[in-house]
């Protein structure tokens, strides 16, 4: 197995600890593993520079063997055996709401609940009410979450199926009899969450490719096995079950087929509309005349518009809007090859995984030009943030590190926390020293949207304030974030000249695709990051740029388009 970084290793050492409690350890047994967690926290170093992890204060040589072993291995022995010693059952309820380590071990050790359905037992025998630290509406709640526990959800969110798309585009790429093969559906259009997978396979040998796929080792159930579709579900780790369907054509249909399934359906109704006019009928395997019968086929999409005097219509903006009627310029949307930088990442300074350069090198990789480094500010102690002495400490550094290259930039940086009174972590005379400065808001979710709204505002009205981070604070199909009025926020942003920006997490997205089109329109400035904190985060640009250009963006509205120069002039034009 592949050694661990630092971020990888402080996540083991808390699962151990949480185990522990399930186990039923003494308090200063489990205290152990999260203090030496948050000792490595602390320290900016990576793991290899960090050494002997026994001389940091706060491991001592039983964690510092595991440290190691972790290092050295990527796998810690003690931790597989307590993985053998307690039910797998009881680690799924993890995620349920407020459930920890301490409580599911009370439950294990006083109920001999083991999992989903021992606990739902325990509840309506009410069992759990009668527990120290628990009580009835604890235990209303419990079922209640039990229940949606449960449920399959309709749709599920990007970040949940990019494992499955990875991994089944990577098996088709090694299936014979495939010509070749694209994923429509919403996924293609950059939909934030999607039903299933729609894979439209080109292939001379549907038999042959059938066999491949109904012979993959993850399936959970074959839906249905025909000639030309085979719908499967698949199984993937912490219990995802992801529907896919695999459509079978021959090449002269692949075109039309991929056109039809990757939708919108409002799209495809206007399409048909455009045909009718033209005596001719759409289907997915061609295009029909209406006089004649004939079937007119493409060798790709970009000439099925052709034929109905269109210029090629991006995926992700096929939504039956106005896509039909727009100006070919309109259309010429930022792409992934324009992107020059990363804006938004985090070291081992705060709660990143790799050192700055580290970052540097991978961000150099990817062919970028610049990048900033921007670690969480001291009031997220929990992510080790910067005070004003160590952010001017790394400042130095980076400093130091611009020198080595003459060939990419370094901008300094710093995600600057909007506390819950207003005001900013920092004074104007840190932020003024300070290249790339980002605000965010981390505390106090359920404030009013006017207090949230003043927060937002302070910052952006701020001259070192450059972009405002993850705007509304959402995570895709688990939380909504905080009241935000957009239009205002949108507005005051262009007020101000303020970057927005597009998060590229596929967790976030946030801002909102829609809301992405609107800050367009009223001229603000958007930024594609990834808010990396470790090197494959770095991976998620085009995500982020297919969400953009599903809000139509162009390039010249994407900060990260900019070359070093003009980003710096734009940066310092109010100080």
């Amino acid at each position: 197995m592949a050694a661990y970084n630092k971020k990888e290793i402080i996540q083991t050492l808390e699962h151990i600890a949480v185990y522990l409690e399930i186990k039923g350890e003494n308090a200063f047994r489990v205290s152990a593993y999260r203090k030496a967690a948050q000792a490595l926290e602390r320290d900016e170093r990576t793991i290899d520079e960090i050494g002997d992890p026994s001389k940091l204060k706060g491991i001592g040589k039983g964690t510092a063997s595991i440290i190691t072993e972790l290092r050295e291995d990527g796998r810690s022995s003690f931790l597989d055996e307590l993985k053998e010693e307690i039910p797998s059952g009881l680690i799924t309820l993890l995620s349920l709401p407020g459930m920890g380590g301490k409580k599911i071990g009370k439950l294990y050790k006083e109920l001999g609940v083991e999992d989903a359905a021992g606990l739902r037992k325990a509840c309506e025998e009410k069992k759990v009410q009668n527990l120290a630290g628990f009580g009835a509406k604890t235990e209303e709640k419990i079922l209640k979450a039990l229940d949606d526990f449960g449920k399959r959800p309709d749709r599920l969110p990007i970040a949940h199926v990019m494992t499955a798309v990875e991994d089944i585009t990577g098996r088709l790429n090694e299936f014979t009899g495939i010509n070749r093969f694209e994923l429509a559906g919403s996924f293609r259009r950059g939909r934030e969450t999607v039903k299933d997978l729609d894979f439209i396979i080109s292939t001379f040998k549907p038999e042959e490719v059938g066999s491949q796929i109904t012979m993959m080792d993850n399936i959970e159930t074959i839906v249905s096995n025909g000639e030309t579709k085979i719908s499967l579900e698949l199984a993937y780790p912490e219990g995802l079950i992801v529907p896919v369907d695999f459509r079978m054509v021959e090449d002269d249909a692949f075109a039309t087929t991929l056109h039809h399934f990757t939708g919108s359906k409002d799209h495809n109704v206007l399409m048909r509309q455009r045909a009718k006019e033209k005596s001719e009928k759409i289907s997915e395997y061609g295009v029909e005349s209406a006089e004649t019968g004939e079937v007119i086929t493409f060798k790709d999409e970009p000439a099925f518009f052709a034929h109905f005097n269109l210029p090629y219509i991006p995926p992700e903006v096929r939504e039956g809007y106005d896509e039909l009627e727009t100006k070919e310029a309109d259309l010429a949307l930022v792409e992934t090859g324009d992107i020059k930088a990363d804006l938004h990442m985090h070291t081992t300074w705060s709660d990143g995984a790799q050192s700055i350069k580290e970052m540097v090198e991978a961000n150099r990789e990817r062919g970028y030009t610049h990048m900033a480094i921007t670690d969480h500010s001291k009031f997220l102690r929990v992510a080790n943030g910067l005070n004003e002495e160590r952010l001017k400490r790394q400042h130095e550094e980076i400093r130091k590190l611009n020198e080595e290259y003459s060939d990419f930039t370094i901008l300094t940086g710093i995600e600057m926390d909007i506390l819950p009174d207003g005001s900013l972590d920092f004074a104007d005379d840190i932020l003024k020293e300070t290249d790339f400065v980002i605000a965010s808001i981390h505390s106090a979710f359920k404030q009013d949207e006017e207090t949230i709204m003043k927060r937002l505002e302070t910052a952006m009205h701020n001259p070192y304030v450059a972009m405002i981070a993850h705007p509304t604070g959402r995570l895709i199909g688990r939380r909504d974030g905080y009241q935000v009025d957009m239009d205002r926020l949108i507005q005051t942003a262009a007020k101000t000249d303020t970057i927005l920006e597009l998060n590229a997490n596929p967790n976030r997205l946030d801002l909102a695709s829609e809301y992405v089109r609107k800050a367009q329109e009223q001229g603000v400035k958007i930024g594609i990051n990834t808010d990396a904190h470790r090197f494959d985060m770095l991976t998620h640009m085009p995500v982020g740029v297919k969400a953009a250009r599903r809000g139509w963006l162009k390039k010249d509205t994407v900060v990260n388009t900019w070359d070093v120069e003009t980003l710096i002039t734009f940066l310092n034009r109010n100080r």
